[in-house]
């Protein structure tokens, strides 16, 4: 068997020869990637267009306030319905499932009221009580339309004209609408107590028609309660989530001025306390495992109690702590192996480290850069969030006409409430109403708000990339400037930052644009997979659940070499000038001739940033719950009062997770150029 040759040296290029003249970044450039660039320009003022459109065309009130039989918004301020914020639904038994209630489209009218009924009645059985006592109009007749007010009306023409509800059942708001109150007794789902109830047309129905009309709905029940009370925590907290995040932001800075000074002490004290932190954790799992380990009720697992709102529950079972325990003591296995087995690497990335911390002593302005990064980012998400709205709220009233007589051939066809009431149809259909169905249009602009949100989600996507890109690109030319400086900081030209940055949006703004569209045509791909996956989670095809997920990983791993390619590239783009293309097969030369050193190095100084965010997410992790569990003494009676403290305990650990990730993944991205 003949013997594999090797691979010839110059497989991937010749390396680049030896200047002594060269000082850094080449000066005398030209544009790259116009096409691109020009593209890159429309698509933005296309994106201006669309925000524009969307702003005239949505309503956001639609998405907030449910929508009455007359297209008038539920709760509106300065409106008849003020005060009157819930849809109460004349005969839900005519509704089909949940997904027809909650898009409006239910075949009955639909009516707002200040609040829902509290009790079972029918029309018939209020008209016969109010000769007695004229208190059952009172009640009855909140639930009838604006206006009405003949108890004494026939029933038949009352049910006829729909002036009334036939029957009203006990029932609590969700979604700003009425829906029963279903409870469950012993096993048996139960309406105010009863199974049974009178549907005011002369038969008696069981409450399990209600759970057929409104399928689902009382899985839903508690996460809305939840999901309220989530968002009454998060405006009541909203403040002091900001503060965490200024102090996330300042923590950040100060911790790589630190590294500026002791980057190499720094760091040993950052792998030495993390080590002991997740030692001190794991005796601690283990200290309340063995304290609950005979106590009783404690052996329940977390499947037999499912999902909880309150964390403490699952803080009284002792496989929750032996789960923490197993999890802690992996972490803890993972760190030591990787000093132990890669400690001459680590004390190479330290060194790095050390050296990049020099680069920023000499070049102060790039401590800041990040905020400008997290500003446009945060700029990028406002825009796509407020038009990702405006366009779901797009749309104008359509009116249908709904109709009880099964054989009304105009039944569901669009109609002018103007003009109705002078139409055939009233003739033909009796008892036939020209009511509000859903928010839409025939336009081509309504026909396509699907394909506009999906462009709204790939622009969007392909601006984050771009921020993102000018700031790789702007920092590789600020700090090549530093290394290619003979004298340092003598020979380093002034306001390097300011140069770098003026040089990539002059020159490079297509090269940029060009790799940040290849990213985010990637990601947009990983979104309909993950889309598709959520969809078909039912489904009991194998392959095809197979394929999905053999799609995902791939364009995954996809999308994070590509990531590593566009770095290299816009390092290569800062540097040398060329176009996208040529600077990433350049990157990819460079890096196949010295494979080994840069993927352990990259790893390894990404390890210990790692521990660094771990560090500071941890730290303003601890702060944010000893002050949201009224831990901190001085400042107690300023913490407001929470339904559930992790609410503003996760926002907050999650925004500086992402703050430090920014600050220091630039730290990173210093270091490995």
């Amino acid at each position: 068997m003949a013997r594999k040759s090797a691979i010839p040296p110059s497989y991937y290029g010749e390396p680049h020869k030896f200047d002594p003249t060269f000082r850094g970044p080449v000066h005398n450039r030209g544009c790259t990637d116009v096409l691109c660039c020009v593209i890159f320009v429309i698509v933005i003022l296309g994106y201006i267009v669309l925000g524009t459109v969307a702003w005239m065309h949505g309503d956001p009130r639609k998405v907030v306030y449910p929508t009455d039989s007359y297209g008038q918004f539920c709760g509106q301020q300065g409106t008849p319905n003020a005060n009157k914020a819930i849809l109460f639904y004349f005969n839900i038994l005519q509704c089909a499932n949940p997904t027809v209630l909650i898009n409006l489209q239910c075949p009955t009218t639909q009516l707002c009221v200040s609040k829902c009924p509290d009790r079972f009645a029918t029309y018939i059985d209020m008209q016969y009580n109010y000769r007695r006592n004229k208190s059952y109009w009172d009640y009855y007749k909140q639930f009838c339309k604006p206006g009405f007010n003949n108890p004494d009306k026939p029933v038949s023409q009352v049910l006829r004209d729909e002036d009334c509800p036939s029957m009203i059942v006990p029932s609590r708001p969700f979604l700003q609408r009425c829906f029963p109150d279903f409870i469950t007794r012993n096993g048996t789902l139960t309406v105010a107590n009863k199974t049974n109830f009178k549907d005011g047309h002369g038969k008696v129905r069981s409450v399990v028609d209600l759970r057929d009309a409104a399928n689902g709905i009382t899985s839903l029940l508690d996460a809305k309660e939840v999901g309220v009370k989530i968002f009454e925590d998060y405006a009541s907290s909203w403040f002091w989530i900001l503060i965490g995040l200024v102090i996330s932001m300042l923590v950040s800075l100060i911790f790589i001025l630190l590294l500026r000074f002791t980057a190499g002490v720094l760091f040993w004290m950052v792998i030495f306390g993390v080590i002991v932190a997740v030692g001190y954790g794991i005796w601690h799992c283990y200290w309340e495992y063995s304290t609950l380990k005979g106590k009783p009720d404690s052996d329940i697992t977390i499947s037999d109690i499912g999902f909880q709102t309150d964390f403490r529950v699952y803080l009284q079972l002792s496989q929750t702590w032996l789960i923490f325990m197993i999890s802690l003591a992996v972490i803890e296995a993972v760190i030591i192996i990787v000093l132990i087995f890669l400690r001459s690497r680590v004390r190479i990335a330290i060194a790095l480290l050390k050296e990049g911390s020099k680069a920023i002593g000499c070049i102060m302005s790039t401590l800041f850069y990040p905020i400008i990064t997290f500003l446009l980012l945060a700029l990028c998400i406002a825009y796509w969030a407020v038009t990702a709205v405006f366009l779901a709220s797009s749309g104008e009233a359509v009116y249908k006409v709904m109709s009880t007589l099964p054989d009304c051939k105009y039944t569901n066809l669009t109609c002018d409430p103007e003009t109705f009431s002078q139409s055939n149809v009233t003739k033909l259909c009796p008892g036939s109403q020209c009511t509000f169905a859903f928010y839409g249009g025939e336009s081509l602009y309504h026909r396509y708000i699907f394909v506009l949100q999906l462009c709204n989600l790939l622009v969007f996507l392909w601006l984050v990339n771009f921020t993102i890109a000018l700031g790789q690109c702007t920092l590789a030319g600020a700090f090549a400037s530093y290394y290619w400086a003979l004298r340092k900081p003598e020979d380093i030209p002034p306001c390097p930052l300011a140069s770098s940055f003026g040089r990539a949006l002059r020159y490079h703004t297509g090269s940029l644009a060009f790799g940040a569209l290849i990213l985010s045509i990637v990601q947009f791909i990983r979104i309909i997979l993950e889309y598709l996956d959520h969809k078909l989670k039912g489904a009991h095809n194998a392959f095809t659940r197979f394929l999905l997920c053999c799609l995902k990983c791939c364009f995954w791993c996809l999308e994070h070499f590509i990531k590593f390619m566009n770095r290299n590239a816009y390092i290569m783009i800062s540097i040398y000038g060329k176009n996208f293309c040529a600077s990433a097969r350049d990157a990819f030369f460079l890096l196949m001739r010295n494979v080994m050193r840069v993927a352990v190095l990259d790893k390894v100084t990404d390890f210990l940033l790692f521990l660094g965010k771990l560090l500071i997410s941890g730290s303003v992790g601890v702060l944010a719950f000893f002050f949201f569990t009224r831990q901190i003494p001085v400042i107690q009676e300023e913490v407001p009062s929470l339904n559930y403290y992790w609410v503003p305990l996760l926002v907050s650990a999650s925004n500086t997770t992402s703050c430090s990730r920014i600050f220091l993944y630039f730290f990173l991205f210093i270091c490995i150029l």
